[in-house]
């Protein structure tokens, strides 16, 4: 025969939290893992109204404001399920589901069953799980730059040398930036020389150093860059434009790992990472003669390949809103959102510059705006009249469709604020509450659904 104190002995070695409730839905018990989930004492709970310990979610907004408790409804055995973001009384909120039911007429004083789960790690792990939106100052959910961030990321861990290659304004230069925040060398220094910049003897003098008289105007001996970034990685941006001449000494250095300063005879040993940047072809440049096949093969064990912008349109909601945060932190009081036709607008430009011309453009518009909605015709007039022009572009890759509850939100201007809350309700439902999926599907950051949630007064913990 099971005693009270046996029962009580057995509710209190269960993970789950445990709620009885009267038929005013007054807590009249609860075991342990109830109390460290709600972070009260039991004297805390007891005689409590259910709806007062779960306050600020939409269970206990139905309670308080619908007059009464799903629960009520139900018949005996029937359950509801639902996930919920506590605040616990340290502030801290805590994801929890919740399963509640009425129990039988024998069950005597307690007439209701609330049974609680902490779901914090359960979050953290869906996090860790979803891709990656973010690595360093890059910013992509779609495919092609999930695939690079897994390289770059793979690539973070060797030391071998990398070959960066894109267009300009992909963020060749971030990619560098990841590459060595993510390696052992990131406590390291991280030195960049913009090889086009320097004419051929100042190019050499910058990497290497030089000897006091080296030159005229060298009046006192300097180290270069190999030996500055000594233990931390040196991206070699433009190596296309490197001279021959500073090609072979390169080429020593990748072999070797020593340089030689200008002007002098002596030797001197570099630890460094070599990361090299371009936005020409250099295989094509080898078959011309124009640079060392030699020193491409060393620069290119690990070749990356930053994908132009036009090739990835469904990161293009993702980038304005980490743009626009960075702009307004530049520009304070320079805050602003685009309109959904201003959108579809910046999706249907070919971006020939890229992010960088990207970032000029919301630049722009943030001057010419006059309040807080940045609308098509805020835009520069070569991206307003070519927007256009440029058809729509239905999929993010071979094979890969956009799916119309997620993406149609962009390709076409929202008439209303009642079809946008559709459109964020409809994704919402097929993302099982789930914010990052719907934000992922939607091409947005988390923080821009929150608002818009909060908007269109979504229950912020499930989206319903």
């Amino acid at each position: 025969m099971i005693t009270l104190s046996g029962l009580n002995l057995f509710l209190d070695s269960l993970e789950e939290g445990i709620l009885f409730l009267d038929r005013r839905r007054h807590v009249v018990a609860i075991n342990q893992a109830a109390k460290n989930i709600l972070g009260r004492e039991e004297d805390q709970v007891i005689d409590r109204l259910c709806p007062s310990l779960f306050q600020g979610t939409a269970c206990a907004r139905n309670c308080e404001q619908g007059g009464g408790c799903k629960l009520m409804s139900k018949a005996s055995g029937e359950k509801i399920v639902q996930d919920l973001a506590v605040a616990r009384p340290d502030g801290e909120p805590l994801p929890l589901r919740m399963w509640a039911m009425r129990l039988t007429a024998e069950a005597g004083l307690a007439h209701y069953a609330v049974i609680l789960r902490d779901r914090s790690q359960e979050v953290r792990l869906s996090e860790a799980a979803s891709e990656r939106l973010q690595l360093g100052g890059l910013v992509g959910h779609g495919a092609a730059m999930q695939e690079l961030f897994r390289h770059i990321l793979r690539a973070a861990a060797s030391e071998a040398s990398v070959l960066i290659s894109g267009e300009s304004g992909t963020g060749k230069e971030l990619v560098a930036r990841a590459l060595h925040d993510n390696s052992s060398r990131s406590g390291g220094p991280y030195l960049r020389v913009h090889c086009a910049a320097f004419p051929e003897h100042l190019l050499e003098a910058e990497l290497f150093g030089h000897a006091r008289g080296a030159f005229t105007g060298a009046t006192a001996a300097r180290e270069g860059r190999f030996e500055a970034a000594h233990g931390g990685t040196l991206l070699l941006d433009e190596i296309g434009e490197v001279p021959p001449s500073v090609q072979v000494k390169l080429l020593r250095v990748l072999q070797e790992r020593e340089i030689e300063r200008l002007g002098e005879n002596r030797t001197r040993k570099v630890d460094v990472r070599i990361l090299a940047a371009t936005h020409r072809d250099l295989a094509v440049m080898v078959r011309d003669g124009e640079f060392r096949a030699d020193l491409y093969y060393r620069l290119r064990v690990l070749p990356l390949r930053v994908p132009a912008l036009r090739e990835r349109r469904e990161d293009i909601p993702l980038l304005t809103d980490a743009l626009l945060a960075n702009l307004s932190r530049r520009h304070p009081g320079a805050m602003a959102e685009l309109a959904p036709e201003t959108l579809a607008c910046l999706t249907r430009y070919a971006w020939p510059g890229n992010v960088r011309e990207l970032a000029n453009a919301l630049e722009y518009a943030l001057v010419h705006v006059d309040g807080t909605l940045i609308q098509p015709r805020h835009l520069p007039p070569e991206i307003l009249n070519s927007a256009q022009e440029v058809p729509d572009v239905q999929t993010r890759g071979p094979g890969t469709t956009i799916q119309p509850s997620a993406r149609n939100y962009y390709r076409a201007p929202v008439e209303s604020g009642e079809q946008e809350r559709e459109i964020l309700a409809r994704t919402l439902r097929e993302s099982a509450g789930n914010r990052a999926e719907a934000a992922r599907r939607l091409g947005m950051s988390r923080t821009t659904l929150w608002k818009k949630m909060k908007q269109y007064a979504f229950g912020l913990e499930t989206g319903k």
